[in-house]
């Protein structure tokens, strides 16, 4: 069987890796469903896996086409759905949009796979070879993944590291603007510790990237998976709670493995947003101190931030970016708030929502009208944030600290490539914006002259 697998894209993503530069290299490093995938295939497959980002679609022939899609990939994914469908191929369709909304799914693609692959994918190959496609296939979270996956179907020139991995699937928290726990059931799942050894011992890359949710939420299991590594001489980051700075032990079991840099969700410095999006275990007042605990033990640290609640109005953009400096962050993933469909918010702020284009779903649009501000001003303040937060000037006012770090000059190199990364983007995509607040305070100036 011929089997193609389609990560797509969107608008000004699609063939951006074709550029020079400014290709968001940085930014592809988790072709890990597609992979999974592939490694589920039938053994006699030929499987080709194809990122829009940076190939063309190729022409086939093809027995299955196989597409994965968040949100806003759900118009391109439905076109390639059409296209493929014409040509008399079975397309199914995965992922976290198609999971959360299977009845849209199913009315472009032939079949939808909901939630992980494990489990599904091999009955979807045998169903089709058969003759006999069902409509709707449900993955089995708590089933053993492939220790090795087929890596060498990436161009690897393309990915900062084709090496990610996961030891993880799920996360346990119910944070209300979240999808990753209505996608995995609200269950949490682990590989064996020997597994995860095992296949990273394998991977000749030095550098990997965990994709977990929350790669610490299990302590003991974490702390046993630290130190299995620990003699694999890897360098790796992830994504973990705040929660982890206040554990000495488990820091330093980090370290001992090679963590360099951590991703973690701040989302906001508003208590109040906090509670309303049931991420109350967060605490702002203690941002500072975990971050210098990170520092400490020679990890980068890049915060997921969210503008956009309830709770913010136009001042949220000055105050965001001055509180990210006090506490020392080294890069954020800033977002707009967004009612992904198939999520709590979604279902409570439905009456709000003013854009229900599915390609400005990427958390960069404003897709609502917020309480506190309009929906432009929340948009001109989410760009003018993340300009003046790279701007090289900051990042050079950042970097000495990254020298300083323990771990010498070679942990430098990591938070500064992903804040040229960062600036890149806002450069290639021309990201302005402007002050909101700054602005209401100038044309009120202007109307109280008038007067």
């Amino acid at each position: 069987m011929n089997i193609l697998l389609i990560a797509p894209a969107a608008g000004r993503w699609r063939r951006i890796g074709r550029k020079r530069f400014f290709n968001g290299r940085t930014f592809r490093f988790s072709m890990l469903s597609l992979l999974t995938v592939a490694a589920l295939s039938p053994k006699r497959s030929r499987v080709t896996i194809v990122d829009e980002q940076a190939e063309d679609i190729p022409e086939g022939p093809f027995d299955l086409v196989g597409i994965t899609a968040m949100t806003a990939v759900a118009p391109r994914a439905y076109e390639l759905c059409a296209h493929f469908r014409r040509l008399g191929i079975p397309v199914v369709m995965g992922g976290y949009h198609a999971t959360l909304n299977r009845d849209e799914a199913l009315q472009h693609a032939d079949a939808v796979v909901c939630g992980p692959a494990y489990g599904a994918w091999e009955r979807v190959c045998a169903d089709v070879e058969a003759g006999r496609l069902e409509r709707t296939y449900y993955g089995d979270p708590g089933a053993r993944p492939p220790v090795h996956l087929p890596r060498e179907l990436l161009a690897k020139e393309q990915y900062v590291t084709v090496s990610s991995t996961f030891a993880t699937l799920g996360c346990t928290n119910r944070c209300k603007f979240c999808s990753i726990n209505r996608f995995h059931g609200g269950q949490r799942h682990v590989r064996p510790v020997a597994d995860v050894a095992a296949e990273l011992k394998a991977i000749p890359e030095e550098f990997f990237v965990f994709v977990d949710d929350n790669l610490n939420q299990d302590r003991a299991y974490a702390l046993e998976l630290f130190r299995a590594m620990a003699p694999l001489g890897k360098r790796w980051v992830t994504q973990v709670s705040v929660e982890v700075a206040e554990d000495d032990e488990m820091l330093a079991a980090m370290r001992d493995a090679g963590c360099i840099g951590v991703f973690i969700g701040l989302e906001t410095f508003n208590n109040e947003n906090l509670h309303a999006q049931d991420k109350s275990f967060n605490n702002p007042a203690r941002y500072r101190a975990a971050v210098a605990k990170f520092h400490g033990f020679g990890m980068y640290v890049e915060s997921g931030v969210i503008v956009g609640f309830d709770g913010d109005d136009a001042g949220v953009f000055r105050n965001t970016l001055r509180m990210l400096e006090w506490i020392r962050i080294d890069a954020i993933q800033l977002a707009v708030l967004t009612p992904l469909p198939g999520t709590e918010l979604y279902e409570s702020m439905r009456p709000r929502i003013i854009d229900h284009n599915w390609e400005h779903y990427d958390f960069r649009h404003a897709v609502f009208e917020p309480k506190r501000m309009t929906a432009v001003e929340l948009q001109a303040g989410a760009d003018w944030l993340i300009r003046k937060f790279y701007s090289p000037w900051r990042i050079l006012r950042r970097a000495p600290r990254w020298i300083t770090m323990p771990g010498g000059l070679r942990r430098f190199l990591y938070p500064l490539a992903l804040n040229l990364a960062y600036l890149g983007r806002v450069i290639h995509f021309r990201i302005r914006g402007y002050d909101p607040a700054k602005h209401a305070a100038a044309e009120s100036a202007e109307g109280t002259l008038r007067v």
